[in-house]
């Protein structure tokens, strides 16, 4: 391996946000805004320190008039989905849960979820399905919503830029599976209802949209999650430089610590991890966070507990030179309780 990595030209992708404090303030109710009270929206927003966006709001609204009852569950029999996170806060069940001491920064985090990811929707059980509003900054609104399968890997998809847009995609494909007529016509219904609502309340149900294009243009790289950095780079390209390695070598080191059979092997197969620590250090010196952001989010996708402590070490550290110390806060929080299950916050 040579060289201390070098920037990647790119334009700048504005400046990094400072952590909001003021998450949850009432605000003047507009047209378009969903019924939901100003107290309840508050509670949702403080309990996450995150801001969340009107068509989450509306979405929970649509579920109200699905199933007045039980809104969390209006698609789990036909659709396959459950609303969870945030919309907990709505449902109120944080109310009955008898834990006084609650992690809002785990709640429905699963496995692989960088601190960027926030889990609205859950589905197949097996393969930990779920979808969630992905952001880069934390006193930022979503950039969009993403998708991901814990039990499979770290890849998070994009499945729209609201959550109307995310539950349409998966109800098209549902519909491709189904072959029972009575199904099949419950499901059709629901499609015409959200398509409906969707268009009437101005959200796009395109998988990419311009806006969403348009955040394309500010990732520094892709990494191994697939959803893409975004760092501020001025004018000189100070902000992010690449790794000396490729992703496709990244994991073949990470493989090589890993499949290790000796604890001497495993320290000689974390030279080339050591290598780069010090030259993220340099790249802190010279303001190139981005680096140091991009190796620990590729560390704790792969997912390996060998890496935690160096995630422990790189990320906490990036977020907080990166101004988003909120994630700092989530990311520390995951690694002291990483696991695959149980991850309602809120269960009895």
């Amino acid at each position: 391996m040579t060289g201390v990595g070098k920037r990647r030209p790119r334009g700048a992708a504005g400046p990094a946000g400072e952590q909001c404090e003021k998450n949850g303030d009432t605000k003047k109710r507009r047209s378009n805004q969903a019924d939901t009270a100003d107290s309840l929206r508050q509670e949702a927003e403080t309990c996450y320190r995150l801001t969340l966006p009107e068509d989450f709001y509306q979405f929970w609204r649509f579920c109200e008039e699905l199933d007045p009852e039980k809104p969390s569950d209006a698609l789990l029999s036909s659709v396959g989905l459950r609303l969870v996170g945030p919309y907990d806060i709505l449902a109120g069940k944080h109310k009955k849960a008898k834990s006084t001491n609650l992690d809002f920064n785990l709640h429905w985090r699963f496995f692989y979820d960088p601190p960027e990811f926030q889990t609205i929707l859950v589905a197949d059980s097996k393969t930990q399905y779920h979808m969630g509003y992905f952001r880069d900054v934390p006193d930022e609104l979503p950039v969009w919503v993403g998708a991901n399968e814990a039990k499979k890997s770290c890849v998070i998809s994009q499945v729209g830029d609201n959550v109307f847009a995310a539950v349409k995609l998966f109800l098209s494909k549902k519909l491709k599976e189904v072959t029972d007529k009575k199904k099949t016509a419950i499901l059709k219904d629901i499609d015409e209802k959200l398509t409906r609502r969707a268009k009437d309340l101005g959200y796009s149900l395109e998988q990419k949209t311009v806006k969403m294009k348009q955040r394309d243009k500010k990732v520094v790289t892709k990494a191994f999650h697939g959803a893409g950095l975004v760092v501020p780079v001025d004018k000189n390209d100070v902000g992010y430089r690449e790794l000396p390695e490729t992703n496709a070598n990244l994991r073949r080191i990470c493989k090589a610590i890993v499949d290790a059979s000796t604890d001497d092997e495993r320290l000689k197969a974390f030279a080339p991890i050591q290598e780069m620590l010090t030259f993220v250090q340099f790249a802190n010196d010279e303001c190139d966070y981005g680096m140091g952001y991009e190796l620990g989010i590729d560390l704790f996708c792969y997912g390996s507990h060998y890496f935690h402590k160096t995630v422990g070490q790189l990320l906490p550290l990036a977020y907080t030179l990166l101004q988003r110390s909120l994630f700092a806060e989530i990311i520390q929080s995951h690694l002291a309780n990483r696991r695959e299950e149980p991850l309602d916050q809120l269960a009895p």
